[in-house]
Parts: structure tokens; C-alpha cells; sequence
């Protein structure tokens, strides 16, 4: 479909649905076509992608460092 300016004014919510629905809406300045009314690709988020994937235990983060560690981490080699 194209329309000019005035008329994408006019229609815009219309013309949205319509290029959302897999139509080709273009708007043309007098005859020539200037601009496409294209749909953004909306990216899902999925919680738990991972989940069952991803096993064993992890790091503990609230055991204490060895001594090693500590000095490598405190950058006093």
C-alpha cells in the first residue's frame, strides 16, 4: 500500500497495524515514495533458558580465601 503524507497523518494507527500485519506501507511525497513503514522485531525473554542445562555446585563465594588467594586478590604478590 502507499499513501502520500497527508493521508499517513491522517491513518497513521491504521497504517501501523497494517505494516504490523505483514503489509508493505509506503509513504510518498506527491507520486514518489520517500519512506517504508516497517515492524521492530520484538527479541523473548525466557527465565530459566538455562535451566536442567547447567549442573554441579559453583563456587562458594562465602568460604574464606586460602592465604594464596588472599595475597593474589589483595595484589601484594
Amino acid at each position: 500500500m502507499q499513501v502520500t503524507i497527508h493521508a499517513a497523518k491522517t491513518n497513521l494507527s491504521k497504517l501501523i497495524d497494517a505494516a504490523l500485519s505483514g503489509e508493505e506501507v509506503v509513504i510518498a511525497k506527491g507520486r514518489k515514495p520517500v519512506v517504508k513503514i516497517v515492524p521492530i522485531g520484538q527479541a523473548s525473554f525466557k527465565i530459566g533458558l538455562l535451566k536442567g542445562q547447567v549442573g554441579g555446585k559453583g563456587p562458594d563465594f562465602f568460604e574464606p580465601m586460602d592465604e594464596e588467594e588472599l595475597t593474589s586478590w589483595e595484589g601484594a604478590e
